[in-house]
């Protein structure tokens, strides 16, 4: 293994002789810029650019997601089946009677039953019904910057989401991802079925 030289002499000349070679360099530098040229332009010429018209294709659909929602994956899933195929502004009112416990949502599972037509068991999930009319608001602003005439839900999905791990491994998080798209009406009724 070879030694260090801690001779701060030979250092400081070391240090010395590599600057100079950079000031040296840096002259040279200088000196070999060219001089800046002069353009003269010309005020009598017009200038034609073509302006091409790009026709924007219409959109046919429009999709939200809600990534790592922190409602329960059980009643993301009856949610969206309730909304689905449903119009945007009628599931909105629908969850918003939720809200107001005048309506049940309708689950499965061992759940006691509630008052309502066609109705086995339900419940009144706050904090999911929440998060997912911001979604279809979020949705209906996308369907109408879409200039789509008559949407509706046509997809709703909801998954599960990784769940965060809480600062004692015991405590569960609840996290799901949703997924709701919408069509216009009129073009559901062709080729719906591929």
């Amino acid at each position: 293994m070879t030694e260090k030289n801690y001779n701060p002499e030979q250092k400081h000349a070391k240090n010395m002789e590599k600057m100079n070679k950079a000031n040296k360099t840096d002259d040279k530098k200088i000196l070999e810029t060219p001089k800046n040229e002069v353009k003269v332009e010309k005020p009598n010429e017009e200038v034609k650019k073509e302006v091409k018209k790009t026709e924007k294709q219409k959109k046919t659909e429009a999709i939200v997601r809600g990534m790592n929602l922190p409602i329960s994956s059980k009643q993301s899933f009856a949610i969206c089946k309730f909304i689905k195929n449903k119009e945007i502004n009628r599931a909105i009112n629908e969850l918003e009677e939720i809200l107001a416990h005048k309506r049940a949502l309708p689950m499965k599972g061992e759940i006691p039953h509630r008052r309502g037509k066609g109705m086995m068991s339900g419940r009144y999930p706050q904090n999911s019904v929440k998060e997912f009319i911001k979604l279809l608001k979020s949705l209906n602003a996308n369907a109408t910057a879409n200039e789509m005439s008559n949407p509706f839900i046509c997809e709703a999905q909801g998954n599960f989401a990784s769940r965060p791990f809480g600062r004692f491994g015991r405590v569960r998080k609840k996290r799901s991802h949703v997924t709701i798209l919408a069509k216009e009406k009129a073009l559901m009724g062709k080729g719906a079925k591929k």
